[in-house]
């Protein structure tokens, strides 16, 4: 069943049900009502019956019976009684009568009582004349009152009916008018697809779900767009880097072997093909450890490492690398505590991010002074990278996290494009963030941001990094 009958089902269930309900109430109130008056005029009757019981004068007896007769609404199967009270127990009983014991005992008690059977009701009421006491019941049908409560019975009845095909049609207008712009959400998205990610829904005006479905799906078409063109640049990127090396090493491999040479040619030959085979590896090794932070993180490996130690550790390895490279790891921000100093981490990998963004403030500043410095509190631990290099542009700074970007003033330096975006990818396995503030030819500030979290909610085992 669609959601459209369901909405109608549903408001027609409801509608039936509040239905019943408010006939329910009507029926019994009307009920109530009708009988609260009928028995109004029973105790008219029943003071008038006692008045002619008790009045010795024949014109006041004549005029309360021209009175009963005359100036009140006849009854249906009218009866009357009046019966003495001999004791508190105990008065003269008629046998014309034949109601329950209760009634009566309930009139002695309370003075006043009445008794309905078949919608002929009778009425009891305590009457005192000479200080003797009298039980005087008026009985009769009320007929009125069941005909009109019949006759409010249909109405109940065939209006309900009416009022239900009523609200089933309402029940359809709304669900269409609900469903409709669903539907055309629907419609506007299956014509998209990996072809035409630049289009969008229509614009709602109104600010209801629907219209924050729409800027929601359009908020993800963005997105989705974003990442297919990262997703195409990657691929064409990396297509060309990769083909360029292996084009070099099959071209220079062909003109060695067309003719025998001499050793050395066939030296600078294979230092040209050891060259490129090296840029091969090089980048192959790259985009492996770029994808492998994409992994859903069981094969990471959990360590607990010093900030410190781990910056002095990346020291020690670009100096094997860079022997005259101008770093200086400033520690005199640390704190005292080594505690606040501890990681969580994937060693290995968080070394690799570090060393590649330091190694990029040694590589674009010309073998420059490149200052570390480490500061932790009890929220976070912060690593500030700064560099007096060639900078990078306003324009490049979005792009930065994209693989094989490299800005225009970057060009000229040998690199693939793939550091920052792998150390960005590692940083936030670790539930870290990346700042980056850099101005052209004056240099740039790299601060890297762990915020401390729980040790017994934290695990990089259980992390996933968005590819």
């Amino acid at each position: 069943m669609d959601i459209r009958k369901k909405i109608t089902f549903t408001y027609v269930a409801l509608s039936t049900f509040s239905t019943l309900l408010l006939s329910l109430i009507v029926f019994v109130l009307f009920r109530e009502n009708n009988r609260y008056h009928f028995l109004k005029r029973l105790e008219d009757r029943a003071k008038i019956v006692a008045s002619i019981h008790f009045q010795n004068d024949p014109e006041k007896i004549k005029y309360y019976s021209n009175l009963k007769k005359n100036g009140l609404e006849e009854l249906i199967e009218e009866e009357e009684y009046v019966l003495k009270i001999n004791s508190a127990n105990s008065f003269d009983y008629n046998t014309k009568l034949n109601l329950p014991n209760t009634f009566y005992s309930n009139i002695l008690a309370t003075g006043e009582d009445y008794f309905e059977v078949n919608s002929k009701y009778y009425l009891g009421q305590v009457f005192t004349e000479n200080k003797q006491k009298y039980i005087v019941i008026v009985g009769a049908r009320d007929r009125r009152g069941k005909t009109t409560t019949v006759y409010i019975v249909k109405i109940l009845l065939f209006g309900g009916i009416g009022f239900i095909l009523l609200a089933f049609f309402l029940g359809r207008f709304l669900a269409k008018r609900v469903i409709n712009p669903v539907a055309r959400i629907t419609k506007e998205v299956n014509r998209i697809s990996a072809s035409n990610l630049h289009n969008r829904l229509p614009a709602v005006k109104n600010s209801d779900e629907i219209s924050d479905l729409t800027e929601t799906f359009n908020d993800m078409l963005d997105r989705l767009e974003t990442s297919f063109e990262i997703q195409a640049n990657f691929i064409n990127n990396a297509s060309h880097e990769l083909k360029t090396p292996i084009t070099t090493i099959i071209a220079e491999s062909e003109i060695m072997l067309l003719k025998e040479r001499e050793v050395a040619e066939y030296v600078e030959s294979l230092q040209n093909i050891y060259s490129q085979a090296s840029r091969l590896g090089n980048l192959t090794e790259s985009l492996l450890k770029l994808t492998q932070t994409g992994y859903d993180g069981n094969k990471q490996v959990l360590d607990i490492a010093r900030i410190d130690e781990l910056l002095l550790e990346v020291k020690s390895d670009l100096d094997k690398i860079y022997p005259d490279n101008r770093v200086s790891i400033k520690l005199n921000f640390a704190p005292k505590d080594s505690n606040l100093l501890l990681i969580p981490c994937n060693k290995p990998l968080l070394e690799l991010a570090i060393n590649n963004i330091i190694t990029n403030g040694v590589k674009y500043s010309d073998n420059n002074e490149v200052f570390v410095t480490l500061s932790a509190n009890q929220e976070a631990i912060k690593i500030s990278i700064n560099d007096i290099g060639i900078g990078i542009p306003p324009e490049d700074i979005p792009h930065l996290y994209e693989p094989f970007f490299r800005g225009k003033i970057a060009a000229k330096y040998i690199g693939y494009g793939l550091g920052l975006p792998l150390a960005s990818k590692i940083i936030r396995m670790h539930d870290g963030e990346i700042q980056v503030q850099s101005e052209q030819n004056k240099g740039t500030i790299v601060t890297i941001i762990f915020k401390k979290i729980n040790p017994k909610k934290s695990s990089i085992k259980n992390s996933n990094v968005e590819s």
